[in-house]
């Protein structure tokens, strides 16, 4: 049985801005990098560590989901994303196409709604699957 690995790469970009914000870390002309340094290391130890047989990566696209179509307060109270962190969702796409890791963003869902689609289908053909979030 093979082992598939879905990354919520929103919500590990997430965690890694707030975890690394203090660093300092940024490019040459003062772009922060904290949050692809720390989405980096997280995907590199999954790798190195869980050895895994396949990989992919779901990220939140760009615009409403088919939430906000039936409910239009969906979110409306939560702040929105810092910007900083925004600013490194390329850099993150990056990593991860340079990693040769398929990259999901389904216009209308979120990573997680991707991710739970994903896994069904996997677990139906009969793999093993983890979540990363």
């Amino acid at each position: 049985m093979s082992c598939l690995f879905l990354f919520d790469g929103t919500a590990v970009a997430y965690r890694s801005h707030f975890a690394m914000m203090r660093s300092g870390l940024s490019t040459a002309d003062g772009r922060p990098t904290g949050a692809v340094y720390g989405f980096t290391m997280a995907l590199r130890r999954i790798l190195r560590e869980e050895k895994p047989d396949l990989v992919a990566v779901a990220l939140d696209a760009k615009g409403p989901t088919f939430r906000h179509q039936k409910y239009a307060e969906y979110k409306a109270t939560r702040e929105r994303a810092p910007e900083e962190m925004i600013q490194q969702l390329e850099d993150i796409r990056e990593v991860i196409k340079a990693h040769g890791i398929p990259l999901f963003e389904i216009p209308g869902y979120e990573a997680d709604d991707v991710i739970g689609t994903l896994a069904t289908r996997a677990a139906e053909a009969g793999h093993e699957v983890r979540i990363v979030t």
